[in-house]
């Protein structure tokens, strides 16, 4: 095994020393190594904390950004029904969700519901985006599960709704109050569709650290969302969460064939051509 070499040897000591303490005939080297020497430390000290504040903040940008967020979403291509409507829904969510869940490298994935909705509370109202999951997807998500964070208990999310802090704050409500959902498309009669209109408890208030999320996000049962927003039977997306976010790009190919789809090369490539390189190689 090969020695490894010291940073500073016995010669560099030397030189560095015959500097900083000359001889009183050459006191002016002296001063101006020493004026040196302090000026470069604190150079490099003022280096190092402004890298170490810049690499903190980075941390925290980024967690507060992927942190309440999908890493990747699939969606399912569209299709078009009897009637001539465009539709974008999977109907085998749990299937799909299952074999993105086997791919190496991803940690979770999760069906669910999205829609948006107005809440409103007495005389207040915000505009929500509604996800719908299981409480054990919610719970899978770090920044909105985080007990030093928030109120309420998660635990409960089956009998009511979670809400960010911020629109909680805007509506004037707290844990254990009621809040209205309103949907213009929903119920379907025989009359045509009309506004549905549904009261639901707030079990559980978080905060990602993100004002637009905090504001905008309410998260509701999988199951009440599938009926809330006539989405019976299926799912709108599947959220991936995976070990590495940065380098999610790699895992386009994988995640496409776990999901049933075949990656488009070529011009208007929905991966790198580096990916469809790869893809078409195994393929081939």
């Amino acid at each position: 095994m090969a020695s490894r070499t010291a940073p500073f040897a016995p010669f560099e000591f030397m030189i560095a020393w015959r500097y900083l303490r000359a001889r009183r005939a050459e006191g002016g080297v002296s001063v101006m190594t020493w004026i040196s020497l302090i000026g470069i430390t604190l150079a490099v000290f003022a280096l190092i904390a402004t890298l170490s504040v810049r690499a903190g903040f980075r941390a925290e940008f980024v967690d507060t950004i992927l942190g309440a967020n999908a890493h990747v979403t699939v969606y399912s291509a569209p299709q078009v029904t009897e009637t001539g409507a465009t539709i974008r829904t999977i109907a085998d969510y749990e299937a799909m969700a299952a074999r993105l869940a086997a791919v190496p490298g991803v940690t979770h994935a999760a069906p669910q519901v999205r829609g948006q909705a107005m809440a409103s509370a007495g005389d207040r109202a915000a505009a929500a985006d509604v996800y719908g999951l299981t409480a054990e997807d919610l719970a899978a998500i770090r920044r909105v599960a985080d007990p030093q964070t928030s109120q309420g208990d998660i635990a409960r999310f089956d009998q009511g709704i979670a809400i960010g802090s911020v629109m909680a704050r805007e509506l004037g409500v707290t844990v254990g109050d009621r809040i209205r959902l309103i949907q213009p498309n929903g119920a379907r009669t025989a009359f045509g569709t009309s506004a549905r209109i549904n009261a639901y408890e707030v079990v559980y208030i978080f905060t990602a650290g993100r004002y637009d999320i905090d504001r905008t996000r309410v998260y509701m049962p999988f199951a009440e969302a599938q009926s809330y927003f006539n989405r019976d039977g299926v799912a709108d997306e599947i959220e991936v969460m995976v070990e590495d976010p940065e380098q999610v790009d790699r895992m386009a190919v994988p995640l496409l064939m776990a999901a049933g789809s075949r990656p488009i090369c070529g011009p208007g490539a929905t991966v790198r051509e580096a990916s469809c390189a790869r893809w078409m190689s195994r393929t081939t």
